[in-house]
């Protein structure tokens, strides 16, 4: 059997009042850049640096407060790489062209999207502009009201089509295709039933022919097959994770860097030497 080609690790540093899991913990940019650095240290390959909540029911935040939220503590990872000799890469996620190009030019290298570069209309243009890598999630209404009776026809056939849709958008304005990778947005307008459904068939969303991003990590769907609360989901985390992983998953968003890491490397001994 071939030898499997290990995910990155993408750790999540919510710099954010509000987030579902984590909200209010790193919510200054001493604490974020403590926390981004612990990530790192524990294997996170990216840092995926957020200011603004898109959990269910989350408010919107102002562009001008979403910026200071993540901008400064980008500036202060890339200054911290430089003093102790790292290597980062540090993406931002926003839904905001603004703050996506505040971020870039502080030093992000991914523009990370859940709206698919669809919320704010200058943001296929801004991404080409800017020339950075971009990840396009779906998701269905916004996260106000997106859990609010979430229905399809055929999830896996109507999420597949917006993200190769989203995706010809992108590179229409000049982004590149290498440069683009694709989440269905596990949670984000979704019943357990839909949530299910494309992790089962995620390899038939990686034939789209874009590398594959998966945000399964403490996510409500667990609680709705076990009752679990955020902070008590590492399994199922872990669980839907690896699962990913066999479907082809090439990133994996995580909040609990170390013991996915170690899940990873166990995983993979035994299914490279099977």
């Amino acid at each position: 059997m071939d030898v499997m080609t290990r995910p990155r690790i993408m750790g999540i540093v919510n710099v954010t009042p509000d987030s579902f899991s984590d909200g209010g913990r790193y919510d200054s940019v001493d604490l974020a850049v403590k926390h981004a650095l612990s990530l790192h240290d524990q294997g996170a390959d990216i840092l995926d640096v957020g200011g603004e909540s898109t959990r269910p029911g989350a408010a919107q935040v102002d562009a001008a407060e979403e910026a200071l939220r993540v901008v400064p503590v980008i500036m202060a990872l890339r200054g911290e790489e430089r003093k102790r000799d790292l290597t980062l890469t540090l993406s931002v996620d926003t839904r905001k062209a603004a703050v996506a190009r505040q971020a870039v030019l502080a030093g992000a290298d991914i523009w990370n999207d859940v709206s698919a570069l669809s919320f704010d209309e200058a943001s296929p243009d801004m991404a080409a502009q800017l020339g950075c890598d971009v990840i396009l999630m779906h998701v269905r209404g916004m996260p106000e009201t997106m859990q609010d009776n979430p229905r399809y026809q055929d999830v896996l056939m109507e999420v597949c089509d917006y993200l190769n849709a989203r995706a010809q958008i992108a590179m229409a304005a000049g982004v590149e295709k290498h440069k683009i990778t694709l989440d269905p947005g596990i949670g984000f307008g979704k019943t357990l039933e839909h949530n299910l459904a494309l992790i089962r068939h995620l390899d038939d969303i990686k034939a789209l022919g874009y590398p594959v991003l998966m945000g399964v990590s403490r996510k409500s769907f667990i609680d709705r097959i076990d009752g679990s609360k955020a902070d008590d989901r590492l399994g199922g985390s872990l669980a839907a994770a690896l699962y990913s992983v066999s479907k082809g998953a090439d990133i994996l968003r995580v909040h609990d860097v170390v013991e996915t890491v170690q899940a990873l490397a166990v995983w993979s001994e035994i299914h490279d030497h099977s």
